[in-house]
């Protein structure tokens, strides 16, 4: 019931997670460990525990490394209970939906690799200047 906010798996210790994720630095977010019991979908009826997440300055918060971040804890913290969800996805009936969201499946690649966040940050850094480039002849203000 709170999308975004509430982040966690079973296999999770809140005060495990929290170190881990202070550890990071990451801009414009602060972390509150929880637990709580999701009442539908993945983990429907079981106790989890995780992290609420709170953005303390949205102009430095960087959402999609934050969940990144997560992400990449969550595999290396589950150990043999992590998996990626498999497909079929939406319209899609092959691609694991990872690869859907974010993509391409090199972001997958590298978390399996167990790069660090810096590493996940360099791996899109020229497709977003690109795209700034592009974008900034169509900006009006």
């Amino acid at each position: 019931t709170r999308p975004f906010e509430l982040s966690g798996a079973p296999w999770i210790t809140p005060a495990r997670m929290i170190e881990q994720l202070d550890s990071l630095n990451l801009p414009g977010v602060v972390f509150r460990p929880v637990h709580f019991t999701p009442t539908f979908h993945k983990w429907a009826g079981e106790r989890i525990g995780g992290v609420q997440i709170h953005v303390s300055d949205r102009r430095a918060f960087r959402p999609v490394l934050t969940g990144l971040a997560l992400l990449t804890l969550y595999r290396q913290m589950g150990e043999v209970r992590f998996a990626w969800k498999s497909p079929p996805y939406e319209y899609e009936d092959e691609k694991l939906p990872i690869d859907i969201l974010c993509g391409t499946d090199q972001i997958r690649q590298l978390i399996e690799a167990e790069a660090d966040l810096d590493e996940l940050q360099e791996s899109w850094r020229t497709g977003l200047e690109q795209f700034r480039e592009i974008r900034r002849e169509y900006l009006l203000y």
